[in-house]
């Protein structure tokens, strides 16, 4: 069967955003149509990814910000936590690890845009999603209240101030402020929170929201934009199962933009739908999971391609900028009066426990700068958007007549095209959290172009491989007069030279019209030229007549992610054991009605089993302390003091020893682990995790301690 392809639609020139202040004093412009963003009017697909400034140290910045620029973001994100900077009333704190307005300038200079997350409420699993307990106790927060809205005005005002000279407007690099999140009652409210942001000078060319849920009354068109997200898999969910739809909703290509998923513990199980006038704004993302937390009912571990398949979904059902939560992870700082994560003993974010201090969220970029696999899978996604993401923006989603029928369906072939009626992308996934879908064979994608023209590539069917997800290009403008028919490797970069990266599985293959000459040999013939096989690791002369001649270059899979080699030098530590673990606590359900298992209080690890480790008086500049354990709760501790903790879920702890070695040159390092209970009601989303506890009730063993020591920060390319 055929998949119909058109031109676009025509523009939306008619449509007018409220927005703000969108030319820099360069004269640069920044500006939005129902396609895309674009930057001095040309479509522009900029990739953002969230960094919280508060969860990582001020001396830090500089060199993880410039590792998110090497990973392609282009614009980073981070919230403003109110509780992080007023916990006590009117005792506002911007300093050191705090300071809004030195970490806006360290992004500046790393050449990335940022968009300020405002809050009030943010959520980001911190107490009472960001607000103050001095101002829940005031009531009617997250509302139009005249005494709540003085202080978000004052809120507001702060950030102003810190933001001042950095807005877009005065050649600063603050592009956008998001209002409130996951906001569900009326429009109203975020109108007046748009309005005393404007009041108080945060004057930029984008305001936005999260797109789910719907508001409980409409908005007017254009004056917020709003921003979707997808999560392979989540924390927050109620049940201790996999996820519902996890399994299915984010890696199967649809035009519904809303993920049922996002923030089922707040909103519920819900039938989503889209907003009414969604086509009328561009597809943009905010909130692709870059990896999960773990919450202690549910011990999420993530597949590193799990990110990159839902992230080219999202690019293949319209998606022209995916923005990321989180791309860099990070540590929760001290609270004055309490602890400043989320937890279910907390009056307004009672829905789960997290960590006291951990926050990695394996992450593309981890706590301590560790780079992680997905990393590397999304830059090179990043680098086709940078190479090809102005002529994407300005194409539309097809999607085939045939498609899975429901989640049991794993025969149907996922996939869907992007095209401007006559040249574009297929994009194709074939992998699925949790469950293998089989290879699919004799596969070929059968497109009718707008001109009346049958394109059918490529020329022999290919068996896609169970796990791949990959995009192809279609009538591809290489430069120089050379336009490639069609080719089975994903376009990369596209200068100085053109760079695809091979399809692991499936020959590479290129159709090129007889016009242009190829220096190799062709295998066979296509509708529209000659077939060549250009195997991984050649480069290859393409010339059209009378113009330069352009390279065509093939990398492997493998070549085309190229992970930087930091040469780590790995020694194994003794632990000491110093403490047995004592009783088993009995484990409470939360105080809700919907009340999972809590976590342990800071008493009840006086039960837990403790173990000293010694390190070597000289430590490198950037060494990792990897803890391989099985148990409930681990914690790590400098002379008694929690530096870190971590819910188990089958993988190593990694603690950076740079930022302690103060701490560390005259303390002990001790690591207590609670057991973990047979019969304990958690979730384990990889069930290898699980011990054999056999006749034991329990678990609780540290099985080794390896330090690591590694390259610095600034060695990301």
């Amino acid at each position: 069967m055929t998949l119909q392809l058109a031109s676009p639609a025509p523009g939306s020139s008619a449509e007018v955003f409220h927005l703000g202040a969108n030319r820099a004093p360069d004269g640069t412009t920044l500006t939005v149509d129902r396609r895309s963003l674009l930057l001095n009017g040309r479509r522009w697909a900029p990739v953002m990814g969230e960094f919280h400034y508060a969860r990582y140290p001020a001396s830090e910045w500089a060199g993880e910000l410039r590792r998110l620029k090497a990973g392609g973001i282009d614009i980073v994100a981070t919230y403003v936590f109110w509780i992080h900077h007023e916990e006590i009333e009117g005792q506002w704190d911007w300093s050191g690890d705090r300071s809004l307005r030195d970490f806006v300038a360290a992004a500046g200079v790393a050449g990335l845009k940022v968009i300020v997350r405002g809050g009030p409420w943010c959520h980001g699993e911190v107490r009472n999603g960001g607000l103050p307990d001095w101002i829940l106790a005031q009531g009617h927060v997250r509302t139009n209240d005249p005494g709540y809205l003085r202080h978000v005005a004052e809120l507001y005002g702060q950030i102003a101030g810190q933001l001042r000279g950095q807005l877009w407007k005065d050649g600063g690099p603050v592009i956008g402020l998001q209002l409130e999140n996951e906001y569900p009652g009326p429009a109203e409210h975020l109108l007046e929170l748009k309005r005393l942001a404007r009041a108080a000078g945060i004057d930029v060319p984008l305001y936005t929201r999260t797109g789910w849920p719907e508001l409980a009354t409409p908005l007017p068109f254009g004056e917020i934009l709003p921003l979707y997200g997808v999560y392979a898999e989540g924390f927050w969910d109620r049940e201790l199962t996999a996820m519902p739809g996890a399994y299915w909703a984010g890696f199967n290509f649809s035009t519904l933009r809303t993920d049922a998923n996002i923030a089922s513990e707040a909103l519920g199980r819900r039938d989503v739908r889209d907003d009414p006038d969604v086509a009328r704004y561009p597809y943009l993302t905010c909130e692709i999971g870059g990896g999960m937390m773990s919450a202690y009912h549910r011990r999420i571990r993530i597949d590193p391609v799990d990110i990159e398949a839902t992230t080219l979904v999202k690019l293949g059902s319209g998606s022209n900028s995916p923005g990321y939560y989180m791309y860099h992870g990070g540590t929760n700082p001290a609270g004055r009066r309490t602890t400043l994560m989320e937890e279910q003993a907390t009056p307004l974010t009672n829905w789960n426990d997290l960590p006291e201090k951990n926050y990695d969220f394996q992450a593309p970029i981890g706590q301590y700068g560790q780079i992680r696999p997905q990393y590397y899978l999304l830059r090179r996604l990043h680098a086709f958007l940078h190479a090809y993401g102005e002529r994407l923006a300005g194409m539309d989603t097809f999607l085939p007549a045939q498609r899975p029928s429901g989640r049991a369906d794993v025969t149907t072939l996922r996939w869907s095209a992007r095209s401007d009626g006559r040249a574009g992308f297929v994009f194709v996934n074939n992998h699925e959290r949790g469950r293998t879908l089989p290879a699919k064979a004799g596969m070929q994608f059968a497109l009718g172009l707008s001109d009346g023209r049958k394109l059918t590539f490529p020329d022999l069917p290919v068996t896609v491989p169970a796990d791949a997800c990959f995009l192809w290009p279609f009538h591809l403008d290489l430069g120089g007069g050379v336009t490639l028919a069609w080719a089975t490797a994903q376009p990369v970069d596209q200068e100085p030279a053109a760079v695809f990266a091979a399809t692991p599985g499936i020959p590479a293959r290129f159709c090129f019209s007889r016009d242009v000459t190829v220096a190799a040999q062709p295998v066979g013939q296509c509708d529209d030229g000659l077939v060549y096989e250009l195997p991984p690791g050649s480069r290859t002369e393409v010339r059209s007549a009378g113009a330069p001649a352009r390279q065509v270059v093939v990398l492997s899979d493998a070549d085309s992610l190229a992970p930087v080699e930091n040469n780590a030098v790995v020694r194994s530590l003794q632990p000491e054991l110093i403490r047995p673990a004592g009783p088993l606590r009995p484990i409470r359900l939360g105080p809700t009605r919907h009340g999972v298992a809590m976590a342990p209080t800071a008493a009840e690890f006086k039960d837990a089993a403790v173990w000293r480790i010694e390190l070597p008086a000289e430590l490198g500049a950037a060494s990792l302390l990897r803890l391989h354990y099985v148990g409930d709760v681990a914690r790590v501790l400098i002379n008694g003091q929690v530096i870190m903790d971590d819910f188990y879920n089958g993988t190593a702890l990694e603690i950076g020893l740079r930022r302690h070695a103060a701490a560390l040159a005259h303390g002990e390092l001790t690591v207590a682990i609670l057991p973990l209970q047979k019969n304990a009601q958690l979730y384990f989303s990889a069930p290898t995790a699980l011990p054999d506890f056999g006749p034991r009730a329990a678990v609780a063993e540290l099985t080794r301690v390896e330090l690591i020591s590694v390259a610095p920060a600034d060695s990301t390319r």
